[in-house]
């Protein structure tokens, strides 16, 4: 190991500024610079192949990791569907409580389905009744017009019940709900 050097000045130094790092630490210290240098590399291998190791290790605990989540999904995916459409219910059931659905918007997708637009009588709740009374009178009359709205207390709010010349069509929450949760459990 080289001894310390010390220089004087007669002024005093303002800055300072390394420009070759060979010139702090040239490699010919003579052997012991080379053994440090061996030992260093072989320090920097040593812990390449750590951190490789640690590497593969954590990919295989990402993999295995990967098959339990798709395990558990696939083992669990009829109760997910199950509990994804009790949680769209009860969404679903105060949002009727509170009234915040649109019954135009209801029966228009339920006129999509039948297949005539001719004779239709439309059972829905007496709450909805009046208000496509008003819409049949105001802005929507053209779309509604020559379908007869019929008051039926067996008919729940936010749901209607079409009646054709070709059968019935009914637009029941329970109904779409069964709907998603079939195709929910479908999903790969």
């Amino acid at each position: 190991m080289p001894g310390t050097i010390t220089i004087s000045t007669a002024k005093p130094i303002n800055s300072v500024r390394i420009t070759k790092p060979e010139a702090i630490m040239p490699n010919d210290y003579g052997p012991d610079s080379q053994t440090n240098d061996r030992q260093t590399r072989d320090e920097k291998r040593e812990r390449k192949n750590e951190i490789s190791q640690i590497c593969q290790t954590l990919g295989c605990l990402v993999g295995k990791l990967n098959e339990l989540y798709d395990k558990v999904l696939a083992e669990n995916k009829e109760e997910i569907a199950k509990l994804s459409v009790e949680i769209a219910r009860k969404i679903l059931v105060q949002k009727v409580k509170k009234g915040d659905y649109e019954i135009e918007s209801i029966v228009k997708e339920a006129l999509k389905n039948a297949p005539t637009h001719q004779d239709l009588v439309v059972h829905l709740n007496p709450t909805d009744f009046v208000q496509c009374q008003k819409l049949q009178q105001g802005d929507a009359a053209d779309e509604l017009a020559g379908i007869k709205f019929v008051s039926d207390t067996n008919i729940a709010r936010a749901e209607c019940l079409l009646e054709t010349g070709k059968g019935i069509i009914k637009s029941l929450i329970d109904e779409h709900l069964e709907q998603i949760g079939k195709a929910l459990e479908k999903v790969e």
